[in-house]
C-alpha cells in the first residue's frame, strides 16, 4: 500500500518527536504529554494502529540514541518532513522546551533541522505568506 504524503509525514513526526523526548536521557511526563497532544492530532491513515506505530518509532528512536546515530535518524526522514516544515520545527521546538531545558543534544538536531535539512522550505513558505 502507498502511504500518502500526509501519512508518511505524519510517521516522520512522530518518530522525530520521540526522538527528540529520549535523546537528552530524561524523559518527562510534560514531553509525553506534548507528544500525546501532537498524536491526537493527527489525521491518521494507516491500517496500523498508532499506537503500535508509536511504539515502533519509540524502539527505533532508542536503536538510533543508543548507536549515536540521532541525526542520521532525522535525515532518512527530511524528505517527509519537509511536507509540512513549519509544523516540524513548531513541535520540535515544543516538545525540546516543555521541560524547561533544551540539551546539547536537542540544540544540535534543531539546528541541522533548521538550518540545513528544512532550511529552503522554511524560506519559501515564509516568502509566500
Amino acid at each position: 500500500m502507498q502511504l500518502s504524503p500526509l501519512q508518511r509525514f505524519n510517521e516522520s513526526l512522530i518518530k522525530l518527536s520521540v526522538l527528540l523526548y529520549q535523546i537528552d536521557g530524561k524523559i518527562t511526563l510534560s514531553e509525553q504529554d506534548y507528544l500525546e497532544d501532537v498524536i491526537a492530532d493527527l489525521t491518521w491513515q494507516s491500517p496500523i494502529s498508532i499506537d503500535a506505530f508509536t511504539n515502533d518509532a519509540i524502539h527505533q528512536a532508542r536503536v538510533a540514541v543508543d548507536n549515536d546515530e540521532a541525526l542520521a535518524f532525522v535525515k532518512e526522514m527530511v524528505d517527509d518532513l519537509t511536507f509540512d516544515a513549519e509544523k516540524v520545527v513548531e513541535v520540535a521546538m515544543g516538545i525540546t522546551g516543555i521541560d524547561g531545558e533544551r540539551s546539547e543534544q536537542e540544540t544540535d538536531i534543531l539546528t541541522v533541522l533548521t538550518h540545513k535539512y528544512l532550511a529552503r522550505e522554511l524560506t519559501v513558505q515564509h516568502s509566500v505568506a
